[in-house]
């Protein structure tokens, strides 16, 4: 494939087709020569690859490594399993509010679009601000430094791994998740499918010799399960926000609404089978645990199940690391995927450049929304202490998610007669509403400087918003700036679409971008 820039004033044997990019358009029409064809992304978003999205997003590294913060914080067996059942109907109520949202509001995005709705652009713009800033790429580079670190472990056991391999590996991850966002939305999603039933046959290893033993008689562990003596009561919240953090992720299919077949009744019927197999896959993981490890070996191990493997399965262990970075994969995959619509719609609304909206003719997925996201995550995976960056940025997450829950209840009096083909009791969204606002609360209350640290780096998104969103009136060197920034993105998107998607026929399409009069031809194949 190529792509050039040409004039208005061609040869008439060249073809151009006048795609105009507007702020608040749900679609691109594109004129080619025989007919007219609507270019916009797909509904190929099944029940069973949005069950994958979800569960697959999930479930990452962390049931496998280290499900210990629950047990330290609640002191007993019997309690942490109580905390991991409760978190899991606490995020099926989230989830069952988003899923009010998702069939009322049938716009991708996520708590994006869904706050747009509700409290209009400003509050919408800092809850993106936040998200691209920091947010988005210091998780998906965590979660991408555990891919690296399991998928080279059984190839240096049992020495140490050098840390500058780990982020090679982590780097060729991130760009082969990016390639396949690239590519193809099915093969995405069928990727997902296959990364999703993994991560559960990882999860079944797990179960079916621990409950076998259970069931044979090894209780030893569960003896004084609810001992009073030893339960930290102080330590409950903190166990709770540990839960819900391990069961974030079921809001992600939120993000692809329009490519979901049939969301009225796809979209809830997903997330509540969703939940329902992650609650219990989580609860039967610990119980086999438990079942094998005692509490103070679950709580000196830095991997649980790799000691699970060893003291179990013998030299089947080495597999746990390759599981744990197929479940890394996959969650790489499913967020990428959720994200980069987020990114999309951002851009259609007018927040973000024109051209991070436009979707590649043939291929049908968002090329610029996915790759605006690679360079971001690449530095963080190189630059040090993302980790420091998720704690400043951890409690925004439950900040939002309630004000998006917030949201549904404030929508539930200001517009009654929107349609709501799916419609929850009102005491789920309070109650969950409730539950992300006594999260914030305690993470002010445990951490101020972090979070305090956090909440300013989110509301340097208010003069963010009014310099590059509300002001028309721009000094020149700024909007000369932002003129050369959406240059630059395009010729970025047009040298990578020649590299990975080069063919044989080229049509090209005229790019209008509004605000700046500036005119350029995105070379697209045929």
């Amino acid at each position: 494939m190529s792509s050039r820039s040409a004039s208005t004033h061609q040869d008439g044997k060249t073809l151009q087709s006048d795609l105009k990019v507007s702020q608040k358009r749900t679609d691109l029409n594109v004129k080619l020569p025989a007919q007219e064809k609507k270019v916009e992304l797909g509904k190929k978003v099944t029940l069973l690859r949005g069950i994958s999205i979800i569960i697959g997003t999930i479930i990452g590294a962390g049931i496998f490594i280290s499900p210990k913060g629950i047990l330290r914080n609640t002191g007993s067996v019997g309690m942490s399993l109580v905390v991991w059942i409760a978190c899991g109907v606490l995020s099926l109520f989230g989830a069952l509010s988003y899923a009010e949202l998702g069939t009322c509001i049938r716009k991708s995005g996520g708590h994006y679009t869904y706050i747009m709705e509700a409290f209009g652009p400003q509050m919408a713009f800092i809850r993106l601000w936040a998200e691209l800033i920091a947010i988005r790429p210091a998780a998906m580079a965590v979660i991408s430094l555990a891919f690296g670190q399991y998928i080279l472990e059984p190839l240096f056991m049992p020495c140490a791994i050098p840390p500058m391999a780990v982020k090679l590996a982590t780097t060729i991850g991130i760009t082969s998740v990016m390639y396949l966002n690239c590519m193809s939305v099915t093969w995405t999603a069928r990727i997902q499918i296959l990364l999703t039933f993994s991560k559960l046959l990882a999860i079944i290893i797990i179960i079916v010799p621990g409950v076998y033993l259970l069931f044979k008689g090894e209780t030893k562990n569960f003896e004084d399960a609810f001992d009073l003596t030893n339960i930290n009561l102080s330590g409950m919240p903190l166990a709770f926000y540990s839960g819900m953090y391990a069961y974030a992720g079921w809001f992600y299919l939120n993000f692809v609404t329009e490519e979901v077949e049939n969301p009225e009744k796809t979209l809830p019927l997903a997330i509540c089978i969703s939940m329902a197999i992650v609650t219990s896959c989580y609860v039967l993981t610990n119980i086999a645990y438990y079942t094998v490890i005692s509490a103070e070996e679950l709580l000196a191990s830095d991997a649980v199940a790799v000691t699970f493997a060893e003291r179990l399965l013998g030299n089947f262990s080495i597999a746990i690391p390759v599981f744990v970075a197929l479940s890394c994969f996959g969650s790489m995959n499913g967020g990428l995927f959720a994200l980069s619509r987020m990114v999309y719609v951002a851009s259609r609304e007018g927040q973000l450049p024109e051209v991070l909206s436009m979707i590649h003719v043939r291929r049908h997925t968002p090329l610029a929304a996915v790759l605006i996201l690679y360079p971001m995550t690449v530095i963080q995976v190189f630059v040090g202490d993302i980790y420091s960056l998720l704690n400043f940025m951890s409690f925004l997450r439950w900040l939002f998610i309630g004000v998006v829950v917030l949201g549904l209840i404030y929508l539930r009096y200001t517009k009654p007669d929107l349609p709501r083909p799916f419609k929850v009791p009102l005491f789920i969204p309070v109650v969950f509403c409730l539950t992300c606002f006594f999260m914030v609360f305690l993470s002010l209350y445990s951490d101020p400087v972090n979070t305090g640290i956090g909440f300013a780096i989110s509301i340097t998104g208010i003069p963010a918003y009014y310099v590059f969103i509300h002001f028309n009136n721009r000094p020149k060197w700024l909007q000369r700036a932002i003129d050369w920034r959406r240059s630059l993105i395009i010729i970025m998107i047009n040298f990578i679409d020649i590299a990975l998607f080069e063919t044989k026929s080229t049509k090209c399409c005229t790019i209008n971008i509004k605000r700046s009069g500036l005119k350029t031809v995105y070379g697209t194949t045929t």
